[in-house]
């Protein structure tokens, strides 16, 4: 599913949370100052501005294995004509040298935040998409708008599963820190 949003320069605000802050964030190239840490600033102004032969990617290697439900990326066709990314291609594993390709999105002049599931694999009910469980993620620029080479990303934010509140009929949520030291049995 894709959500496309108005095109607020402002990152939306999702009930996912963003777990993009827990990983180590690098891209196949970029020009002075337009570096990787421009896809996580906040701010619209600034991109992600690669520097080199297609395809452009940005990994996000992440300490741990992490569930990863969505991504939500801004970019600007108006502003950036053709640096504008038209395919992108999402790939997730282990490692570097073990990625599976798991979703492939074709974006139509966007403008804006746009929000999507990683995974193209439906969960149980098949109202939604399974998580992707990695230690590596990597964005793929495949194409860009009217052919161009280089590309610019204003933001980007990878985003884990709901957290499902605990405390639903529960009299007792185990929030304080006094509660929490006793909240599992050893």
């Amino acid at each position: 599913m894709l959500i496309r949003l108005p095109a607020a320069r402002t990152p939306p605000v999702l009930p996912w949370p963003d777990i993009g802050h827990l990983a180590k964030w690098s891209v196949s190239s970029y020009k002075f100052g337009f570096g990787a840490e421009c896809l996580r600033d906040g701010d619209p102004d600034t991109f992600w501005h690669s520097d080199g032969p297609q395809p452009h990617f940005i990994t996000v290697e992440f300490p741990r294995k992490v569930a990863i439900q969505k991504i939500s990326i801004y970019l600007s066709w108006p502003q950036d004509d053709s640096y504008t990314p038209s395919t992108l291609a999402i790939r997730a594993g282990t490692g570097p040298s073990d990625l599976q390709d798991v979703r492939v999105a074709t974006l139509e002049k966007p403008d804006g935040w746009i929000t999507f599931d990683v995974s193209s694999e439906p969960d149980e009910d098949g109202n939604s998409f399974k998580a992707v469980h990695a230690y590596v993620l990597q964005v793929i620029v495949v194409q860009n708008h009217m052919s161009g080479k280089d590309t610019h990303i204003r933001g980007l934010r990878v985003l884990g599963p709901q957290e499902e509140d605990a405390t639903d009929g529960d009299p007792f949520p185990w929030k304080s820190p006094d509660f929490k030291m006793y909240e599992r049995l050893r």
